[in-house]
Parts: structure tokens; sequence; C-alpha cells
């Protein structure tokens, strides 16, 4: 569903009467909500999904485990609660800290440009915060069932405990928006001096295909960018919604102290390497996960037209085959960084989140790694994702990551060389090869061959 084209003050109203149909993301960004809970999510709410029934397997359920064993504990302070505790426990850095300032989550109420949402992630967990709040918010990547959604209380307890969310975010995080699984969007928009979002302005869906002048806005954003534009640090005036908006102040911003209390946070940055990655990120587990449903689905739609046609066990049917393919084929680009928004100057944070990213990188004997930045031209130096060594790319079905690895096969090797594909140098191509035959485990045995040899797939 499209964004409602209404002007702030419109918005101011709407947020107040109908707090379901404004933005309201539970964790990332603003998104459009108009889409029922029942409707959106009724497909992976059953067999074979059985979203919200189906036993957890991720870092948050993990966690609550060894609270509950007493392996673990949660300290807590009387500044942010659980949060600094809880993210030494799941290892995610503090310098992963951005900052959002738009009224465009679950609590709303609580955020302004003067009192920013912190959000913080690593590879397969987020985190928001908000000053004030009874409560952190948790998203995390289950292999099997996308993205899961918890609340912390943040009152002092014995026994701290995570709650699943699923309705309250379900309206947002599971529809069109997010390829229509659980998942996430982050958007880009144009914010008044109250925190509301300016939708008459227009919104951008964000990843790493969007160009940098549509990015970050809501957002505040520390670091150089040279003579690139983008729209963080940007609060909008009543004569600026209807005049070409001038955002030269909110450019190569490297400190926010003047714009809010920056001491009620962890760190006192919002750094845009660590927004570049975030943006990446999220489409990425959208796109896993919707391989995995496409998949899982179409299995079983045909186990239950082969019973119903008493045709033998495990007849495959063309349908089944170009589901599963479509849905990898999606996957595979995204990997690939297919489309990605070209850089024209150098890009530089303003915290250790860049070494600290890259130094948790597997690296081959030539000292290369997947997550190597470039920061110049693109986002990473070798375009092939991370995501690639997560346990949602590893747990995916065979029929997918068989689909997949002669895909990528295939592209990097040369013997694909469409037009999707064609910024990928020929240098790009041996290098990544390189570097998964070194350090990825479970590549299927076909990959030991040499490159000039096409493998059918495991």
């Amino acid at each position: 569903m499209a964004p409602f084209s209404i002007s702030s003050r419109q918005a101011r109203g709407l947020g107040n009467r109908w707090p379901g149909r404004i933005g309201l993301l539970c964790l990332i960004a603003l998104g459009s909500c108009g889409v029922p809970h029942q409707i959106a999510a009724q497909d992976f709410e059953r067999d074979p999904i059985n979203y919200i029934t189906a036993p957890t397997n991720n870092p948050i359920s993990r966690l609550q485990l060894q609270l509950n064993n007493g392996t673990e504990h949660l300290d807590r302070d009387d500044r942010q609660g659980y949060l600094k505790s809880v993210l030494e426990l799941l290892e995610i850095p503090v310098s992963s800290q951005t900052l959002v300032f738009s009224k465009t989550s679950l609590q709303r109420q609580l955020i302004a440009p003067r009192t920013p949402r912190a959000i913080y992630f690593n590879d397969d967990v987020y985190v928001g915060y908000c000053q004030h709040s009874d409560k952190l918010e948790f998203s995390t990547a289950d292999p099997s069932l996308g993205a899961v959604f918890y609340t912390l209380s943040q009152e002092a307890s014995e026994k701290p405990a995570f709650f699943r969310q699923n309705d309250n975010c379900l309206s947002c995080h599971g529809t069109s928006n997010t390829r229509n699984v659980p998942g996430h969007l982050v958007r880009s928009v144009y914010v008044d001096r109250s925190g509301f979002p300016v939708l008459s302005m227009g919104t951008h869906r964000i990843d790493h295909t969007s160009p940098i002048n549509q990015r970050w806005g809501g957002w505040y954003v520390t670091g150089t960018h040279g003579e690139q534009s983008h729209l963080g640090n940007l609060i909008i005036s009543g004569s600026q919604e209807r005049e070409p908006v001038d955002n030269a102040s909110g450019q190569n911003v490297t400190n926010l102290d003047t714009r809010f209390e920056t001491s009620a946070y962890l760190s006192s940055d919002s750094d845009l390497v660590a927004l570049m990655v975030l943006e990446h990120q999220v489409e990425g587990h959208n796109l896993l996960t919707r391989a995995n449903y496409q998949t899982r689905e179409a299995l079983y739609a045909e186990s239950r037209l082969n019973q119903d046609l008493k045709e033998p066990a495990g007849h495959r049917w063309e349908s089944t085959t170009s589901r599963i393919q479509s849905a990898s084929e999606a996957l595979v680009k995204y990997l690939l960084f297919c489309g990605e928004a070209p850089l024209t100057a150098r890009l530089q944070g303003t915290t250790s989140f860049a070494k600290e990213f890259s130094d948790r990188g597997l690296r081959d004997p030539q000292g290369r790694s997947l997550r190597d930045f470039d920061l110049e031209h693109r986002l990473f130096r070798y375009p092939c994702s991370y995501l690639i060594y997560s346990r949602s790319f590893d747990e995916l079905p065979e029929e997918a990551k068989t689909f997949i690895w002669r895909r990528l096969w295939e592209v990097l090797t040369g013997a694909d060389r469409s037009r999707e594909f064609s910024r990928l140098s020929d240098a790009d191509r041996t290098a990544i090869l390189e570097i998964l035959r070194a350090t990825k485990p479970g590549l299927p045995e076909s990959w030991s061959q040499r490159p000039t040899e096409q493998p059918n797939g495991r």
C-alpha cells in the first residue's frame, strides 16, 4: 500500500486517532501499516510455517534459556536499564548505534528530534532503545521463522524475561513492504520539528540500491561523504514543505552535541557506515526468509497435490521448481549487490564500527574477507554479502541452496555474464570465488572443480 499523501498537521491528528495507520514499525523505520495483520500474515501462520506456534531457535530464545538456567544474568543500571548488559551478552557493538528521530515506530510518543530512538545491531539481532521507556525492543533473525520480535521490561527483576510479540509487530512487519514475510523495512522520510513524518513530501524505501541523496531522512547521521548529499539530520519547517529543501547544514556532520543531549545514549554518534550496513542487511534478511518460506510452501503444496492426484511421493511439478527458483534468484542477485547505488566520494564514519565489523570477518590465505569495506566506489570491496555465512542461509531448504550455489558458480566463473551481473568485474568474480572456497563451510563438492567446469548443483 502506498504511503498516505497528507500534510504534517493531518499526520499529527491521524497519529493520535489511528495509531495503527501511521508507520508503526516496531523496530526499524517508517512503513505503511494499512494492511490488516490477519490478511497479511495468514499464509505464514499455518502449515508449513506455523509462525506463531513453531518453536524458536534464535539468539534471543537461546539467551532466555541461559537466563532461566542461571548460566547468564543481566545487570541493570539506573540510566539505560538492561541495555548495556544485553548488548554485551548478545555481542552487539555499541559502535553500531544509529539514531532515528521520526515518530514511526511502536513507541513514537517517546521519539522526537531531541529524544531520538537508538538502534543497535549485529548480524542477527536488532535492539531498539527509547529514553524513559519501560521496555527494550528486539528483533532477531530466526533461521526457520524469519524476523521474530520480543520486548524486555526495563523494570528491575530477579528474573528478566523476553516476551515474544506478534500482532503489534506483524501488522507492519508482515506485509508486502517486507516481501510478505516477517521482516523489516527501512524508510527515509521528511520530519517536522516534533518528529512527525511530513508524508506529503514523500518517502523512500531504502536498501543498498538506493542513491545516497534519498537516504537517512528522519535519522541522525555522523560521518563525512564529500560532495554527496543526503536527507539525514534534516528537520522540516512549515515553509520547506512548499520550497526546495536546503540541507547544507546536515551534510558531513561529525558531532551531534548541539542537536540533542548525546550523553543520554551509549554513544554520541549515528555512524553512516553502520547505517549503510543496516540498510543492506535488513533487506537481505527479508530475502533469505522469502526464499525459505517460498521453498517450504512450494514443497508442502506439491506434497498435498501429489497425494490428491495419487502421484508418487517426490514427483516434481514445474510450478514447484518455478517458485523455488524465483525466490532464490532474487536472493542471489541481492547477495551479489546487483543494482547497488554507486558512491561518488569516500565515506568515513565517526566510530570504530567499520573496523570492528571488518575484524569479525573470516579471511582467506591472502587475508581477504567479505567484510572488507570499499567505501569509495561501493560499500564492500568484494561485493558478495557476508550474510552468506549466516545461519539463515545455512538452514535454507536444500532445494533452495542447491539452486543458489549453482547460480553463484555460474556468475562467479563467468558462465553467466548477463546484464544484472555486469558490474562484477572478472577480478571481483575471481576474488569472491576464492574467498568463498577458503572460508565458507559446507560448499558443494562441485565447487572444488576448476572454474571452467559446470557443476549441476550438489
